[in-house]
């Protein structure tokens, strides 16, 4: 066996799908990667996936590439375990792919005008994905809404097939009446059980999701943005104790709670 495509830094994705076969053979192979499933390698998926957003989200380009090359890894790795069982191969993802999206673009590849808006595209786009749908007998509402997607957004996922077929509120009012409606179903479920307090959470968490669908906010995004200011200022946090030789363990909430209005102001500032 020739390792000269191994070792071809010019070569291109042949040289990874090389890479990957031989990493996967069951004599010479590693045996970490032998022992790899659909099931097992799924979580670096979604791993990596969030990582390429993290990059786009901070603009760290010169990162970029390398979480891009991380994700396409994990397509040919599970390429090449569909190949070993039998059920398709890379060649025939991207063959797939491909035909999705010249079908999906007749305005582009076909002879339909391109004079459509983006929301008459999207409205195609989504015509073109239900009628796939009927054709794999995924015929209810919210059939083919995929269950290993973040939480939040499998939520606004939902909801927006609820909405196409009118189960949905016309406007935000009624949406802020029932978010107060749930928050008194939560704080009454607190004195039954756990059980009943997750539910009523979760139910809770479902309408603040259908408020920012309302609004127009993507409620992954706009977490993903608090969560990155609370590390931005927490750090602030620290670096200023840390310049009174100090810790947050050896602080208090006063006036870590002082300190964090300091760094929104110096945000503001900035």
């Amino acid at each position: 066996m020739s390792d000269d495509l191994i070792h071809d830094s010019s070569a291109g994705p042949e040289r990874l799908l090389e890479i990957m076969r031989r990493l996967r053979d069951p004599e010479t192979g590693c045996p970490w990667d032998i022992e790899q499933s659909f099931a097992s390698i799924a979580p670096y998926t979604i791993e990596e996936a969030y990582e390429v957003a993290d990059a786009i989200e901070r603009q760290a380009w010169g990162e970029l590439e390398g979480e891009l090359g991380d994700l396409l890894l994990q397509v040919v790795y599970h390429a090449e375990i569909g190949a070993e069982a039998g059920h398709f191969d890379f060649h025939s993802v991207a063959r797939a792919i491909s035909d999705k999206m010249v079908a999906r673009h007749p305005h582009v590849f076909g002879s339909e005008s391109r004079e459509k808006t983006a929301d008459q595209q999207t409205r195609d786009w989504e015509a073109a994905k239900a009628a796939e749908r009927a054709a794999k007998a995924e015929t209810r509402t919210l059939d083919g809404v995929a269950r290993g997607l973040p939480a939040l957004t499998r939520a606004l996922k939902l909801q927006k097939r609820l909405a196409r077929v009118g189960f949905d509120w016309g406007e935000a009012a009624p949406v802020l009446d029932k978010i107060a409606e749930e928050i008194a179903e939560l704080e009454e479920a607190r004195s039954q059980s756990a059980d009943a307090t997750e539910a009523e959470f979760g139910d809770l968490l479902f309408v603040i999701v259908n408020l920012a669908r309302h609004w127009g906010v993507d409620p992954e995004a706009a977490l993903r943005r608090t969560n990155a200011k609370v590390e931005r200022r927490f750090s602030w946090i620290e670096d200023r104790l840390a310049e009174a030789g100090r810790t947050p363990a050896e602080s208090d909430l006063a006036e870590m709670d002082a300190l964090w209005d300091a760094a929104k102001a110096a945000e503001r500032r900035a």
